[in-house]
């Protein structure tokens, strides 16, 4: 019997041996094919398996290899190499890295002609869905398909994102300023505050929930308004209501929380383990879904009754086209299951909330960071919105165009250029056919199901595609690692490339079609700026994420400053008794703590603070502050 056990694995281990040397072995020959330098590593490193055991097969390569096949190429190998390595593997390797492992190629690139020539040929290289499958636990979705089915899914999604719920999404992001900013000096404790990744993640819920899903979602504290539909009351409960154990906010908090226990724990695991953390997510994944279930029902109802303005909001627009009688069905062709619309809902909360509220949070964070420019922001805040004007008044025909062109745009870009919501975007060569890329005017194939990673954090670091001038805050040459909103005022790199940034893509896929930036700041080079993706498979919300970043932010440095909490050194009594250079001295620790906890932020679904990380931030009125109206970098 002994004997029996032995030879079976001794079977299994040849023949995982021999899967492996031929596996890699006939990679190494498909690399040498596409003329591109390679570089071979012993595991493929995006496998989700081999991410979590990471911190073992990492170590025992390096042991057992010598230094100069790792040295270079384990840098794009370690977990959240995107956003802690940022240009530099590509500075040392090549815009376009190639890495080769015995069960895949994988080819990482920085440059933004490649960049721009994969996403732009989007049947040539497709989404590779297989690693958003945990974007589907509702229902497949516009961000989860391809082909045909994706075509259904942008026509049937895209109506909603259009001028008219832009002005919306205006109006709504300054209510809901408004109301965290009141809950923010109601709160303050020792004048200071750490919830502010928490709060914009509300703000940015509420304002998605209202826009795109009619749901009125408050402050607490705040009353509901008296034009809010009664049956949508229970999504704004601040108590879960009857047949719930969390709030509606609450559930999609959770959700977005647990996401990874939610893709990698089986069923049956999920539903027994005595494991809080499991439970907590389980818990969140059925209040969420009841609450979709019972809000698909309602809309399901106003579409068979005839309400007039069903099609405003994302979720009637998706019941509206599949519940239409069969004559009108017949017409447009077009038709979602239930699964499929509860999916694009998830999706559009997940998409038009996470994202954009990580772009408030660490705009408000960076401008704490810099007195300058939070100034220079609040400058041309009074220019074109008034120092003392109601906010209620603005006109977003008038008004959006001058704000994305000045430093409230510049802060918004700048931020999504340092700190962009997703570091790579994930395409692939299909599974049937070679393509071709072009790389400094060589054309190279690549085989089928090459994996492509279009570098967001490093193609918006690449010296090739950006002025750049000495750092002032590190000893670095240039300053394309620094959070300088300014650079946007700097010239266009060639009045060819500004040109070329606004050439429409050949087919009309629906959707925001004008470009991502003002046509009169720093035009990037395309494919050098793409945190909004690039090409037929850009966000398709991306027009109301820049919207609502960019009315927020008016908002609430109109009547307010936003300094680095220094309660943990100095009490407000003893801030009062200092002079401007002990002052400085206090402000620059604040700045440096903070700077140290943005350098700690980790791309999971999005880039952002966890582990508990927060930076402490204090709200005060114009006139009121004690550093940022006289400290300068």
């Amino acid at each position: 019997m002994p004997s029996s056990i032995l030879l079976v694995t001794g079977a299994l281990v040849a023949w995982f041996a021999f899967k492996y040397v031929s596996g890699l072995r006939r990679n190494i020959a498909l690399a040498k094919s596409t003329g591109l330098p390679y570089h071979v590593v012993p595991i493929n490193p995006i496998h989700n398996i081999n991410q979590i055991f990471r911190f073992i097969w990492l170590p025992l390569w390096k042991l057992v290899t010598p230094k100069k096949y790792w040295e270079d190429v384990v840098t794009v190998c370690e977990h959240n190499w995107q956003f802690r390595n940022k240009f530099v593997p590509f500075a040392k390797m090549g815009e376009n890295i190639l890495v080769v492992s015995p069960s895949t190629l994988m080819l990482h690139t920085a440059s933004p002609e490649v960049i721009q020539e994969i996403a732009s040929r989007r049947e040539d290289f497709p989404k590779p869905t297989e690693h958003y499958r945990i974007l589907t636990m509702f229902g497949h979705n516009v961000v989860t398909v391809e082909g045909a089915t994706w075509r259904m899914h942008r026509k049937v999604t895209s109506p909603s994102f259009n001028e008219k719920n832009s002005a919306l999404v205006f109006r709504a992001a300054i209510d809901q300023a408004q109301g965290m900013t009141d809950y923010w000096m109601k709160t303050q404790r020792g004048g200071s505050f750490h919830s502010v990744e928490h709060d914009t993640m509300s703000l940015a819920l509420n304002i998605i929930s209202y826009v795109g899903f009619g749901l009125r979602l408050v402050w607490p504290g705040q009353p509901l308004s008296d034009d809010a539909d009664s049956k949508m009351a229970k999504y704004a409960s601040l108590e879960p209501p009857q047949g719930h154990t969390l709030t509606f906010s609450e559930s999609i908090g959770g959700i977005l929380e647990h996401l990874l226990p939610l893709l990698l724990t089986p069923t049956f695991i999920l539903n027994n383990a005595p494991i809080r953390v499991l439970k907590e997510a389980k818990k969140a994944k059925e209040n969420y879904d009841l609450y979709m279930q019972e809000f698909l029902q309602e809309k399901v109802k106003d579409v068979r009754r005839g309400e007039k303005d069903i099609g405003m909001d994302i979720m009637g627009s998706l019941v509206a086209t599949s519940y239409q009688d069969k004559q009108d069905r017949g017409k447009a062709g077009i038709q979602m299951n239930d699964s499929e619309i509860i999916g694009n809902a998830f999706i559009m909360f997940l998409a038009g909330h996470e994202t954009t509220a990580n772009v408030m949070h660490f705009s408000m964070l960076e401008l704490a960071n810099n007195p300058a420019a939070q100034r220079r922001l609040q400058q041309d805040i009074d220019t074109i919105l008034g120092r003392d004007s109601d906010p209620a008044t603005w006109n977003y025909e008038e008004k959006v165009g001058a704000m994305q062109a000045s430093m409230i745009g510049a802060v918004m870009n700048e931020t999504l250029r340092v700190m962009p919501p997703v570091v790579e975007v994930p395409k692939k060569t299909t599974s049937t056919k070679a393509q071709t890329i072009t790389v400094d005017g060589v054309k190279h194939t690549l085989p089928p199901n090459t994996y492509l990673g279009l570098c967001v954090t490093a193609s918006s670091r690449n010296p090739r595609a950006w002025p750049a001038r000495p750092s002032k805050i590190t000893d670095a040459q240039d300053d394309l690692n620094d959070w300088v909103p300014e650079r946007w005022f700097r010239p266009s790199l060639s009045q060819e490339e500004k040109r070329g940034a606004d050439l429409p893509e050949e087919e009309d896929f629906g959707g925001y079609a004008g470009p991502d930036t003002s046509a009169s700041m720093f035009r990037p080079v395309r494919g050098s700026f793409i945190p909004f993706s690039e090409g037929p498979r850009a966000c398709l919300g991306r027009r109301i994420a820049i919207v609502e970043v960019l009315a927020a932010l008016a908002f609430i440095f109109q009547k307010y400053s936003i300094e680095n909490a220094v309660d943990e050194w100095a009490s407000d009594d003893e801030v009062s008794r200092m002079n401007q250079s002990q002052r400085d001295t206090l402000y620059k620790k604040a700045i440096q703590r903070s700077r140290d906890v943005i350098a700690s932020a980790e791309t999971r679904i999005t880039l952002k603070l966890h582990r508990g990380q927060h930076v402490p931030l204090r709200l005060v009125k114009r006139g009121e502050e004690r550093f940022v109206s006289q400290f300068d970098l």
